[in-house]
């Protein structure tokens, strides 16, 4: 793993949708930009809809799936994404076993739901199952996309070899929820700004430009010391040679107290109206002291932002 050796720094966005973490827009060929996150009580999936990304903020949510009373979809229901695929609506989300305990709570899998409407609020959610990895464990924040013919998965894993809660992987897929062939770890948290209260890397984001994919991903525990890194690739490069992609050593993206934002991260990209500009979606709470567990305090809300380049052809987020 190669070394990025510019640091990109921080900046400020307006707030759009109150109280929804791990926000995902997806901009359809219909115009509208469809909206999902993880609700407050992590009980259901919900989408909504508008022709602009600040209307969001007024939609009506729709609840188009809702947590198992027992069993392994039971609990702790976290960062769907609503993806378009071959004619077909696609919802990725983490869902884990009923209970209050520890390891109910980092317990995770990854699962899919398929919908073959035009519309993603008519039609029906089948429940494809589970992403199966080469490894059953903890594992969350499944994104996907399409490079050179291929599909591929990004996620993130907890490895028993690995110290820290979890790591994030790459690896090819023979349909929207079925993995095949090797299995890569991207990166892992071993950078002072990864590690701080947890070890972590998780709710990665894909993006291509400027003849690379980018891979922007979350890092540390939920409250004020989530941040942000970033990985890239030559988008002519072999994606599962680990050589591949460039790691930068500093964070893209962290609390800005001047600013009032505290533990941005969990982002997603989507485009401008007019279709001129990348717009970088993410979450962050307004202020620094929280009682109790992070994952309970309901006010992440979701910022959204336009996405600047600098001369190198690399995204600033500020």
């Amino acid at each position: 793993m190669k070394r990025h050796t510019t640091e990109i720094g921080a900046g400020r966005a307006a707030p759009v949708v109150l109280q929804r973490a791990d926000p995902w827009v997806y901009r359809h060929t219909d115009g509208f930009y469809y909206f999902t996150a993880s609700v407050p009580e992590y009980d259901r999936i919900e989408l909504r809809r508008s022709a602009t990304i600040q209307g969001l903020a007024d939609a009506v949510p729709t609840a188009v799936w809702r947590k198992h009373e027992s069993g392994r979809m039971s609990s702790h229901i976290w960062a769907p994404e609503i993806h378009y695929i071959d004619g077909k609506w696609y919802v990725y989300f983490a869902a884990a076993p009923s209970g209050d305990t520890v390891k109910g709570m980092f317990d995770h899998r990854m699962f899919v739901l398929e919908n073959e409407a035009e519309d993603p609020f008519q039609g029906t959610w089948v429940e494809k199952g589970q992403i199966a990895t080469a490894r059953d464990s903890f594992s969350l924040d499944a994104t996907t996309f399409e490079h050179g013919g291929v599909r591929y998965l990004v996620w993130a894993q907890h490895d028993p070899d690995v110290p820290g809660h979890s790591n994030l992987y790459l690896a090819p897929m023979r349909n929207p929820w079925t993995l095949t062939g090797p299995q890569l770890m991207l990166t892992k948290p071993e950078l002072h700004w990864e590690t701080r209260g947890f070890l972590v890397n998780e709710g990665p984001a894909v993006l291509r430009k400027n003849g690379r994919i980018f891979i922007s991903y979350s890092a540390s525990a939920t409250d004020h010391n989530y941040c942000m890194g970033l990985l890239a690739a030559d988008e002519h490069s072999d994606l599962m040679n680990a050589d591949a992609w460039t790691k930068w050593p500093q964070p893209i993206f962290e609390t800005d107290e001047e600013n009032g934002l505290y533990g941005p991260g969990h982002n997603c990209f989507t485009v401008s109206e007019d279709g001129a500009a990348e717009v970088f979606v993410f979450h962050a709470r307004n202020y620094k002291e929280i009682e109790g567990d992070p994952l309970y305090d309901p006010n992440r809300h979701m910022y959204a932002k336009t996405l600047a380049w600098d001369n190198d052809g690399n995204p600033v987020f500020r």
